[in-house]
Parts: C-alpha cells; sequence; structure tokens
C-alpha cells in the first residue's frame, strides 16, 4: 500500500549490528520503571545487572532485557535519540503512557504516529462519503430504471448533488491536513494539481 500513513512503536532505529551491550556504570532510561534516568550496577549476588530507585532494585541482562524470552529489551542507554523517542511515547510524563499499534512493515523507512481519534475521524469521513456515493449510485439506477417518478427527479438530483458536494468538501479538508503531515515525510502530498 504505497504512500500510507503507518504508526509505529519503534523506539531505536533497527539496524544489521547487534546493540551495544549494558555494563555496570551506564546510564540508562526504562520506561517500564519510570522517566528518569538509572545507573547500573553488578548485583553479585543475583549475578545481573541492576538499578535501585524508590527503595526497589530491579535486575536485568546485559542486552537490557529481563529474561531471555523478552522479545524486547526493557533498557535503553540514555542518549538524546533515545530521551526524544521515550518522550514521544509516554508524553513526558509515565503515568500517561499510551497503547502503540505497531501496522508497520518491516522494510518501511518512514512512519507518521497517529492517535486513534484521529485516524477514528478519518474512517468516519471516509464512511460517509461513500455511504453518500452508494446512495447517489441508488438514486441513479432508480431514475434509470424509470422507479421515480419524472416531476419528483429534479428535486432528488439536487438533494444527491447537495450531498456529493458537502462531502466532497468535508474530504478535501481532511486531505489537505493529511497533506501538511505527509510534506513533512518522503512521500509528498497526495492528490496535488
Amino acid at each position: 500500500m504505497p504512500n500510507s500513513i503507518r504508526t509505529t512503536s519503534n523506539t531505536q532505529t533497527t539496524t544489521n549490528h547487534t546493540p551495544a551491550p549494558f555494563k555496570a556504570g551506564d546510564s540508562v532510561l526504562c520506561p517500564s520503571v519510570g522517566n528518569g534516568t538509572y545507573q547500573l550496577f553488578n548485583d553479585k549476588e543475583y549475578g545481573c545487572l541492576g538499578f535501585t530507585t524508590n527503595g526497589k532494585t530491579y535486575h536485568y541482562r546485559n542486552d537490557g532485557k529481563v529474561s531471555r524470552d523478552d522479545a524486547a529489551p526493557s533498557l535503553f542507554h540514555d542518549t538524546k535519540a533515545n530521551r526524544q523517542a521515550i518522550a514521544t511515547l509516554y508524553n513526558g510524563s509515565h503515568t500517561s503512557q499510551r497503547t502503540v499499534i505497531d501496522i508497520t512493515e518491516a522494510d518501511d523507512k518512514e512512519a507518521v504516529l497517529i492517535s486513534a481519534f484521529d485516524l477514528r475521524d478519518i474512517a468516519c469521513d471516509i464512511n460517509g462519503a461513500a455511504t453518500a456515493l452508494y446512495d447517489v449510485g441508488q438514486l441513479l439506477a432508480l431514475i434509470h430504471y424509470g422507479k421515480i417518478e419524472t416531476h419528483t427527479v429534479p428535486a432528488m438530483a439536487r438533494l444527491a448533488h447537495d450531498a456529493t458536494d458537502t462531502w466532497a468538501s468535508l474530504l478535501y479538508e481532511k486531505l489537505e491536513r493529511i497533506n501538511d503531515t505527509l510534506a513533512l515525510t518522503g512521500y509528498g502530498k497526495e492528490g496535488s494539481k
């Protein structure tokens, strides 16, 4: 599906190299615990890395995972890029954590994060426009097969025109807002004349 808007939860750039392992003394981010920066230490009792915050110690492997069966690490090196990515996901606060649904493909180079509210708004507009087009098609079929009396055809045509014109205006407004976002990507605008 070319030139589509997709959302992503990826917080690190995927490359072909193995991420640098964590070691004692590293400053790390751990969004599942909080939005602070934590200092790792060797916890010899448990044979792993750990950090303590609010009187509780958290333990991790040197790959940033709690266990080797974890799909993704829980720790991230404290870098500007990682802080920005985590801040985007958490909106600057651990209590405002959001659920992100990643529908991107493995080869996607760019992704746009869009709220579920905005996506639902777009879906409602598409549904409304599709319904109006279907209704106009049904009206044209009734006119074609002579199922509507001749004197009512102008009134029905006027109603159909008003409905399609209104939905076209709404969709063009929506397209303009989407194009503002697309202009920030490598895909450019859709429907430009």
